[in-house]
């Protein structure tokens, strides 16, 4: 038996292959939450620490825990990154035609 299978290569941005609106932000807003995130899972702090320490309510670190991303603005989510003492480099530069208009690189 053999099943025919169709595979479409792609883009680099699974929220544009989606065809969501805005998928450019929401995959910023999922690499920038996502890095919040392994931060405070290797610091290994309890939620209600977190809490305390992002000056944010335990249900938004929950959000976060969970790889809810969109519910948060780049701008907050850069807010998270300094009050855990991350150092943020924004470069300007032209793109290539394929390239994805925003690109997040997280230096370990």
């Amino acid at each position: 038996m053999t099943d025919s299978m169709k595979f479409t290569r792609s883009s680099g941005n699974v929220f544009a292959d989606m065809g969501l609106p805005d998928a450019d932000e929401l995959l910023t807003r999922a690499k920038l939450g996502a890095a919040v995130r392994n931060i405070l899972e290797n610091r290994n702090l309890k939620q209600q620490e977190i809490a305390r320490l992002l000056n944010i309510k335990q249900p938004e670190v929950s959000n976060i825990m969970q790889g809810k991303y969109h519910l948060f603005s780049e701008a907050r989510l850069f807010g998270f990154l300094n009050r855990l003492e991350k150092k943020i480099t924004i470069q300007i530069s032209d793109r290539d035609r394929h390239e994805a208009l925003i690109e997040v690189a997280v230096k370990n």
